[in-house]
C-alpha cells in the first residue's frame, strides 16, 4: 500500500506508470521530428538545384545519395556548392548554331549554282595547299 502523498509519477501497484508512457511517446515523436529534420537537410541541394532549374541537377542528386550511402560529408558540400553555382547554358546557342547552319546547306544548292539558272556554268575551285609554318 502506497502513502498518498507520494509524487504522481510513482508507479502505482497497478503496475501502470505513467511517466514511462509519456517519456516514450516523447521519445518516438523526438526521433520522427529529428528524422525528418535530417532528411530535409539532406536533401536541400537537391531542392536548390531543382527549384532554379539548374543543368546539373543530376549531379546533385548523385552526389546527395553518394553522401547518404558513404557518410562522407565532402559530397553533400560539394552537391550543396554545385546546387549553388550558376553554370552557363553553353547548349542552347550551340543548338541554335547547329540549326541555323543545317538550314543554310539545305538551302544552298550543292554543286554550287543551279542548272536551271541563266549564267556561265558553275566553275569548280581547287582546293589550295596548306602552307605549313615549322617553328
Amino acid at each position: 500500500m502506497a502513502p498518498h502523498h507520494l509524487p504522481f509519477y510513482l508507479a502505482p501497484g497497478s503496475g501502470v506508470d505513467t511517466l514511462t508512457v509519456v517519456m516514450g511517446i516523447f521519445l518516438i515523436g523526438t526521433i520522427l521530428w529529428v528524422g525528418t529534420l535530417y532528411w530535409k537537410l539532406h536533401s536541400l541541394p537537391e531542392r536548390m538545384a531543382h527549384k532554379s532549374q539548374k543543368l546539373q541537377f543530376e549531379i546533385v542528386a548523385v552526389l546527395g545519395i553518394i553522401s547518404l550511402f558513404t557518410h562522407l560529408h565532402i559530397f553533400w558540400v560539394a552537391g550543396l556548392l554545385l546546387a549553388m553555382i550558376d553554370l552557363p547554358d553553353f547548349g542552347t546557342p550551340l543548338r541554335s548554331i547547329a540549326g541555323s547552319v543545317e538550314r543554310i546547306a539545305d538551302a544552298a544548292p550543292s554543286d554550287g549554282r543551279e542548272s536551271d539558272q541563266p549564267g556561265p556554268p558553275a566553275e569548280k575551285s581547287v582546293p589550295k595547299e596548306k602552307e605549313h609554318s615549322h617553328v
